[in-house]
């Protein structure tokens, strides 16, 4: 079995942060890509940021110098730093794990719950 978990998210105002967690756990041999992504009421859902299991990172354009993802290797978690948050960034946000769970295996995507993400005054 394998679960990713995320936290962190709340309400904030315009202009305020928030950071993210997503931990993977469970039956787990590496993991490649991990990523986030939101979707708004009415809205696809969207990326947001990827991070490589070697640290490049990846940006949606609408959130280019306000948010940082970061990635933990030995504890199997990734991060989001949301800074100057805006209403339009109010949506689920979801942790997206591409891991494989034996060696010589094929990597699949592990989808968490997602964590509501909320900014107004």
């Amino acid at each position: 079995q394998v679960q990713v978990v995320e936290s962190g998210g709340g309400l904030v105002q315009p202009g305020g942060s928030l950071r993210l967690s997503c931990a993977a756990s469970g039956s787990i041999f590496s993991i490649y890509d991990m990523g986030w992504y939101r979707q708004a009421p009415g809205k696809q859902r969207e990326l947001v940021a990827i991070i490589t299991s070697g640290g490049s990172p990846d940006y949606a354009d609408s959130v280019k110098g306000r948010f940082t993802i970061s990635r933990d290797n030995a504890k199997n978690t990734e991060y989001l730093q949301m800074n100057s948050l805006k209403p339009e960034d109010t949506a689920v946000y979801c942790c997206k794990a591409v891991l494989s769970r034996a060696r010589s295996t094929s990597a699949y995507a592990y989808w968490g719950q997602g964590t509501q993400v909320t900014v107004s005054s």
